[in-house]
């Protein structure tokens, strides 16, 4: 699933962490700010994505990321984009549903004999009866 580029805001910003002078005078660092409800992404993946349980989702619906890792801010785009696209992968993929499932009798039977053998063996430590 793709994603349009005018749905996507990215803004520069200094980077944290080491780095020397070039960290306090280059803007490296990338926010990528997305916002969910306003983007043309199917409406079932919207919700998964409102929804999810992740920090980078703020309450009004926009995805926060914050890419810093590389030297380049071009770099670092990059990585924010393939954030992004996995963030929505991951939203986009409704897993199988369960099937419950009962165990065969041969199954059950298997788990009683071990349990009657458990059974002797621990009755065999007690005491001794002349």
């Amino acid at each position: 699933m793709s994603i349009p580029e005018h749905e996507v805001e990215f803004s520069a910003v200094r980077a944290q962490g080491p780095g020397g002078q070039n960290v306090n005078k280059v803007s490296s660092a990338v926010h990528l700010r997305f916002d969910i409800r306003a983007s043309t992404l199917p409406a079932r993946v919207k919700d998964r994505l409102l929804a999810w349980p992740d920090q980078r989702v703020s309450k009004d619906g926009v995805v926060v990321i914050k890419a810093q890792s590389a030297r380049t801010q071009e770099q670092n785009k990059a990585e924010a984009w393939a954030r992004l696209a996995e963030l929505v992968a991951l939203a986009s993929h409704i897993p199988r549903p369960r099937r419950a499932t009962k165990p065969t009798q041969g199954a059950k039977l298997r788990r009683l004999r071990g349990k009657a053998v458990r059974a002797e063996v621990k009755a065999g430590r007690g005491k001794v009866s002349v």
